[in-house]
């Protein structure tokens, strides 16, 4: 690969970090609900969703219910590794939420090309903290927030990542972000609805008044953008 990817991290490199990476980027297309890891499984691959694709950690709770820890976009990348220490075990389910291009790259060629670059080890070192602190704050989120509050910036988070007001989201989806059942989704997105906040078609969500959908949320996704502008430098970032 010789081109850049529509990946913030991968944009954000020097030329010369990207040569080291570019032999190792192999590009792959996924459909939404594509599972890239389940839990347990080993992860030897670094995957940087490009463009509008989606990502999500699905952790799992009881009732067989599951809820979503983590939304990756365009801005980061998952499985970034930070022991140096090869292959690690995936916690939670990692899934595809939005479909589209992903960007794999062995986890080994990326320890490689960060034994030759301190600027490669530092830029994912920070962007490692950052996500942690994303999860930090996205635990904070479920223990303090209502869940039309939750629901509101899960939606806010994939609008703004896809760059559109029509975001491919199902009520299934919402509810497995929201860790409750399709029904309670539904009713929160009636309640938007009956506000003229949100409109739905077949297999998304149509924003229609994006203000009344941000005075909805909580604040958790300006947080942690903000962490993310501060730390990496951006003036937009990550949305959880």
């Amino acid at each position: 690969m010789t081109g850049r990817p529509q990946n913030d991290l991968l944009s954000e490199i020097s030329q010369q970090d990207f040569e080291l990476l570019a032999p190792h980027l192999q590009p792959v297309e996924y459909e939404a609900n594509h599972i890239l890891h389940h839990s347990g499984d080993s992860v030897a691959v670094v995957h940087f969703p490009c463009g509008p694709t989606l990502v999500s950690f699905a952790v799992p709770v009881e009732d067989d219910r599951e809820v979503e820890s983590l939304l990756v976009g365009r801005e980061g990348a998952i499985a970034v590794p930070t022991t140096g220490r090869g292959p690690a075990l995936a916690y939670s389910r990692v899934v595809v939420k939005v479909g589209g291009t992903l960007v794999r790259l062995p986890v080994r060629a990326l320890e490689q090309a960060q034994q030759k670059s301190a600027s490669l080890q530092e830029l994912f070192a920070r962007y490692a903290a950052c996500q942690f602190a994303q999860l930090l704050q996205t635990a904070a989120c479920n223990a303090a927030h209502s869940i039309e509050e939750r629901a509101a910036k899960w939606i806010i988070a994939a609008q703004e990542s896809i760059g559109g007001d029509e975001v491919p989201l199902t009520h299934e989806q919402l509810a497995g972000m929201l860790g409750v059942s399709r029904s309670y989704a539904s009713r929160v997105i009636q309640m938007f609805k009956a506000k003229r906040i949100l409109a739905t078609r077949r297999g998304a969500i149509l924003v229609l008044d994006a203000l009344a959908l941000q005075a909805s949320a909580c604040s958790c996704n300006r947080w942690v953008k903000r962490h993310f502008g501060e730390v990496l430098g951006r003036t937009a970032a990550a949305d959880g």
